[in-house]
């Protein structure tokens, strides 16, 4: 099974770049770290996994509609991002990260109505087998939360279920980022905002201001929280 090594300083720094992209809504700048990610050739695993991760985080800013102009689809940033796990994980899917990765990938398009049933039940054989492998990982309870709160009912969605499931991997994330520093890292903040949208969807502002806070603690410069923090606060 996978695990990280102590020296992958170098994969924090490219995680921490994507991240930042992602946050502050930069199309290009993440297209800009395509080469810088492709031209590192440290751990083919984690090379392939940090490309993916790109090509996840510029699925979803198409999907926000906040892409590069002519960057492509959500689909199709999507499938780049499945195709470089389908690498990251040869000769079997024991690298929990990269299987629950895949999973978010296909499930990032569906929001924009580009996939539909295949994907859905791909994305859930994917998070059956991460949960098996790494059944108290932040980033696979993340991705398992989100399969919940963002498929329909009739693709095995459900909001309720997902609201529990946000809080255990808030709680996971908590655990994680005062124990170690591990690599991949990534996601605290994501889990802050989705479990704010799903205490809205419930009718519980003030619990989802408190999410939000304790999402830009970890990414200040996050611009879906603070997006969110706003409408909150404006009523």
């Amino acid at each position: 099974m996978f695990t990280a090594r102590a020296d992958d300083s170098g994969w924090r720094d490219i995680e921490s770049r994507i991240q930042y992209d992602y946050y502050t809504e930069d199309a290009r700048a993440l297209s800009a770290l395509e080469d810088t990610v492709a031209g590192t050739d440290e751990h083919a695993a984690l090379h392939e996994y940090y490309l993916g991760l790109l090509f996840y985080r510029q699925a979803l800013l198409a999907v926000q509609g906040a892409g590069a102009p002519g960057g492509g689809t959500a689909g199709q940033w999507a499938d780049r991002c499945v195709a470089h796990l389908d690498a990251a994980l040869p000769g079997g899917e024991d690298f929990a990260e990269g299987v629950a990765l895949r999973a978010a990938c296909r499930l990032a398009p569906l929001s924009s109505g580009e996939r539909a049933t295949l994907a859905a039940y791909r994305a859930h054989k994917d998070i059956t087998r991460a949960l098996q492998l790494a059944p108290g990982n932040p980033r696979v309870l993340l991705v398992d939360a989100m399969s919940d709160y963002q498929l329909p009912p009739s693709s095995g969605g459900n909001k309720e279920r997902a609201l529990a499931k946000l809080r255990q991997a808030v709680a996971a994330f908590d655990a994680e980022r005062r124990d170690t520093q591990p690599v991949p890292g990534w996601g605290a903040a994501e889990a802050c905002v989705l479990f704010a949208r799903d205490l809205l969807d419930h009718g519980d502002p003030v619990a989802a201001r408190d999410a939000l806070e304790r999402a830009l603690v970890v990414a200040p410069e996050f611009a879906q929280a603070r997006r969110l923090i706003g409408k909150i606060t404006s009523g």
